[in-house]
């Protein structure tokens, strides 16, 4: 472990170099960002601010509340940022705002989807006036307005909306996805080690949300073994991810839609007659009628699962498949919620040891996509012999075809297959079924008939005998190790 590096801004190098042209430019400006819980938003705003050398800046955290709530949070943070005004309505804190963009402040407004709520809408009217006003003076406003919101539609609803009051007034917007492998292994590199086995635990874990990485390093345990890593922050007293998922994911939904997201969570990659069947099962033929709501809103308004279809489907077809978008809800729900909620009642360690064996069995499917995602990131950089004209994604149908991983080469007319194994030991022994189902492939889509067609193997690690054994059966073996080279 090298805890003793100071910990850094990690990636996000397009979105920083937007972000300060947006500063620098010191003339009105209105910032959408979008993005989920912990993504480094505030981060990015923070480093943006450094890089310009902007010093007036307000910072507020709204809170999910009423009127008199947000008021009293404002002047909490007027106070702490040394501004002397104070608010006494949502009106006067539009106004402010105004004043301070006039000013040369830079103003963040965090948490902004909570003013879709009944109780704070008029908020949005109110500030519309404001920035109507400062965007007639933009080029003698030296200042801008910064929202924030982590909640996708909700924000939608507020800025994109044609009917909202802020229908078309932002002059700019970033949506900050995960960060991507390169920035992760930066992370690992400077902080811990890449081994693959690390990778792929942490990133079943944590995806690309620097703020999970961070809490790890600050814990001094992003180096560490597996179980002590759990118990440091999922199962201490003082664990800062404890509460996480409970607090943010699932408080949202208000108690809804558990069971569909707890299905989807132990059963990812599941259809849609799957999820009602179960849920069917456990509530009754009423609760199927809602699925299909449940599934929209989800997808639609929360952005916690997807539906993936395999490569080439049309966009309608029947053969999708859903999983939750998030790694960490996915871990947390499947793996974790339970052994933490039982540290009262059972040893630590035994229940450690249980969400350890959980995590191991999801990462077999964290696996397919983590290889995947490297795939397009070494295409995108030009790195490695598979440059990609298609995204990746597995393949199957309704005759029990499965292939993890179909890469194609348009350019070369390559077609390359892939299985993916956590335990590589398992690899030469899924060669045949790879093969069969390649061979069903390309009965299926005959454009590809006279292509160069490749077959590779997977795993986070891969010894010297299982790679002869692959090579032996005509089959390209790829660690961890090796996609991640060059990144």
């Amino acid at each position: 472990m090298t805890n003793n590096i100071p910990w850094s801004f990690y990636g996000r190098r397009s979105e920083l170099q937007q972000m300060q042209r947006i500063l620098e430019r010191r003339r009105w400006f209105f910032l959408q960002i979008s993005g989920r819980r912990r993504i480094g938003k505030t981060a990015l705003i923070q480093e943006a601010l450094k890089g310009a050398g902007i010093a007036k800046t307000l910072y507020v955290q709204i809170p999910d509340s009423d009127p008199a709530g947000v008021v009293a949070a404002c002047n909490g943070y007027l106070e702490t940022f040394g501004i002397d005004a104070r608010v006494t309505s949502l009106g006067e804190l539009a106004q402010l705002i105004g004043r301070l963009a006039a000013d040369g402040y830079v103003v963040a407004l965090d948490e902004f989807q909570y003013f879709h709520r009944k109780q704070l809408a008029d908020f949005c009217s109110l500030l519309q006036a404001e920035v109507d006003r400062l965007a007639a003076r933009a080029a003698d406003i030296p200042g801008g307005l910064i929202v924030l919101g982590s909640l996708h539609a909700e924000m939608t609803a507020l800025l994109e909306d044609r009917d909202a009051p802020l229908y078309n007034r932002a002059t700019d917007t970033l949506e900050l996805g995960h960060l991507d492998i390169g920035s992760i292994l930066e992370i690992l590199r400077a902080h811990a080690d890449d081994d693959p086995a690390r990778l792929l635990f942490l990133w079943n874990l944590f995806e690309g949300v620097p703020k999970f990485y961070r809490d790890a390093y600050e814990q001094g345990v992003l180096g560490a073994g597996r179980k002590d890593l759990l118990r440091s922050l999922f199962f201490s007293s003082s664990s800062p991810l404890r509460n996480e998922a409970d607090s943010w994911f699932l408080r949202e939904l208000r108690g809804r839609y558990d069971m569909v997201l707890q299905y989807l969570a132990k059963h990812p990659g599941c259809t849609n007659a799957d999820i009602e069947e179960a849920m069917a099962n456990l509530s009754g033929p009423g609760e199927v009628r809602q699925v299909g709501g449940y599934l929209k809103i989800l997808s639609e308004r929360y952005r916690m699962i997807e539906r993936r279809l395999p490569i080439f489907s049309p966009p309608r077809a029947r053969s999708g498949r859903y999983y939750i978008r998030d790694n960490f809800l996915r871990a947390w729900l499947s793996a974790l919620q339970r052994p933490v909620s039982a540290v009262a009642f059972r040893p630590v360690d035994t229940l450690i040891d249980l969400a350890n064996e959980r995590l191991a069995d999801v990462e077999g499917h964290a696996l397919e996509d983590l290889a995947g995602q490297l795939y397009e990131e070494r295409s995108r950089l030009g790195i490695g012999d598979f440059p990609l004209s298609e995204r990746i994604r597995g393949y199957w149908d309704r005759a029990d075809v499965e292939i993890d991983l179909v890469a194609v080469n348009e350019d070369e007319r390559r077609l390359r297959f892939g299985a993916c194994k956590r335990n590589p030991e398992r690899l030469p022994g899924a060669v045949d079924a790879l093969k069969r189902s390649a061979g069903r492939f390309l009965d299926s889509h005959t454009r590809f008939a006279d292509w160069r067609t490749e077959f590779v193997a997977i795993a986070p690690d891969i010894d010297e005998t299982v790679r002869a054994q692959l090579q032996a059966l005509g089959v390209t073996p790829q660690s961890l190790r090796d996609l991640t080279t060059g990144l």
